[in-house]
């Protein structure tokens, strides 16, 4: 026993240590039960290292939550040729994303997840879309008119969608440390949490969010428009048409002197048309292995 000390206030430090070593048992116990305490890792669609802040039923809960909110606070167009436009285009981008070759070829880890599709007109004038977690689309009217074809519009919605199939939110949630908030409003608790935290977290899953580095959201925006580039492609959309798209938003960014809002966290004009060009003869290419059968059979799992 060290000089100055009693016995019983040995025996009291030692409970204490006992009872913090019981706590931080419990603590470890409970997230495992809550399917993970923290990030996990695994390979994106961009072959680095991905840490995902949500199990796959905590983003289809997050997801279908957010949705709700979005849509009970905007004006949602429930029918005519605006809304058949959008979700003509997004069901054949979605059965592109079914192709497992398709899935090999991109990279994408979507086995184990679910994807309750769903697509949205919204009345706004904003040159804006985007795709929540579990497949929640919604596209502003103000897009509609910028997308002079379905094929363009199929260049937006594929790379919006492509963030949902890479669950960049997930990534996102977990580098700004916002893993427990998460967890809690993926348990039902969205709609319960103060209208700034709501904000912020409904924000990082849309993908548009201001939030954080910008570098590391272009390597996302750069995975989506590869991704998206090649779901277009295999959904029967010319994939010319995304270059096209790009270098008419490159106009109006320079015409403007600023970007709109839904591209101000994307790469560079110049970056992504050179990226596009890179990869226009390689989706091509693998579309037209798989039209011809050529394409290499799935591992054995």
């Amino acid at each position: 026993m060290e000089p100055g000390r009693t016995g019983v206030s040995s025996c009291r430090e030692g409970a204490g240590i006992a009872r913090a070593r019981r706590a931080a048992v419990f603590y470890l116990l409970s997230c495992v039960l809550l399917s993970g305490c923290g990030p996990a890792n695994q390979e994106g669609p961009g072959h680095r290292a991905q840490n995902l802040a949500l199990t796959p039923e905590q983003e289809l809960s997050l997801g279908k939550q957010a949705y709700q909110e979005v849509l009970r606070k905007a004006h949602v167009l429930r029918s005519g040729p605006e809304v058949d436009r959008v979700r003509d285009v997004s069901q054949r981008i979605v059965s592109a994303a079914e192709i497992e070759p398709l899935q090999r070829e991109i990279n994408l880890h979507i086995q184990e997840y679910r994807f309750d599709w769903e697509f949205n007109v919204l009345e706004d004038r904003h040159v804006n879309a985007f795709c929540l977690p579990g497949g929640k689309v919604a596209v502003f009217t103000g897009l509609l008119p910028v997308t002079r074809n379905d094929d363009q519009l199929a260049a937006v919605l594929g790379h919006e969608i492509a963030h949902a199939l890479a669950h960049h939110a997930s990534e996102r949630l977990a580098r700004q440390q916002m893993f427990e908030t998460a967890v809690r409003a993926a348990g039902g608790l969205l709609g319960q949490m103060d209208p700034e935290t709501q904000k912020q977290l409904i924000g990082l899953l849309a993908a548009g969010t201001q939030l954080g580095s910008l570098p590391f959201d272009r390597r996302q925006e750069s995975e989506a428009d590869h991704i998206g580039l090649f779901l277009m492609t295999f959904a029967g959309y010319d994939p010319e048409q995304a270059l096209v798209l790009w270098e008419e938003m490159a106009q109006l960014s320079r015409r403007h002197g600023q970007p709109p809002k839904w591209l101000s966290d994307h790469p560079s004009d110049a970056d992504r048309i050179a990226q596009i060009k890179k990869w226009l003869p390689q989706a091509r290419a693998a579309k037209k292995a798989w039209d011809e059968g050529r394409v290499a059979p799935a591992r054995a799992r």
